[in-house]
């Protein structure tokens, strides 16, 4: 469905492996994603904190790690927004897929999010839009933090 994901894809300067830790690492994702993580990655397993991106400090992260398969993929389940009660609970959860390639002395990044056709169709237009917005800035954080 067209309106079901967000892709974004970036080069890197820099190998898979170096990559994959910025990614994977929960130390190193909450640097260049500005969030504290309470723990790190684990398959089947909640990560929880908060973000520290300036204008949405103290938002809460939720995600559960679907797939870390090094250093090509590493996937995750995250709430459709921060619990907000003029809006309601979350009941959407959107997939975050991070999936890395070599490609010309370097790490080819593709970032897909989705989930957004299960949203009601007043919130999925600026869903999307925001997230969208939101992965132009933090490929870009990535890479900028990857190649220092």
């Amino acid at each position: 469905m067209e309106n079901d994901a967000i892709t974004r894809q970036i080069h890197i300067n820099a190998d898979q492996q170096r990559v994959w830790n910025a990614l994977s690492d929960a130390t190193e994702f909450g640097k260049w994603f500005r969030v504290k993580l309470d723990g790190p990655f684990v398959v089947g397993e909640t990560t929880t904190g908060k973000m520290t991106y300036p204008g949405h400090e103290e938002i809460p992260w939720i995600t559960v790690t679907e797939v870390m398969a090094p250093p090509k993929r590493f996937a995750f389940r995250w709430p459709d927004c921060a619990p907000d009660e003029s809006i309601g609970p979350s009941t959407v959860w959107l997939t975050v897929d991070f999936t890395l390639k070599p490609q010309n002395g370097g790490t080819l990044v593709t970032v897909t999010e989705r989930g957004f056709a299960a949203l009601p169709e007043d919130r999925r237009v600026s869903m999307r839009r925001d997230n969208a917005e939101g992965w132009n800035i933090q490929t870009v954080n990535l890479k900028r933090y990857v190649e220092g």
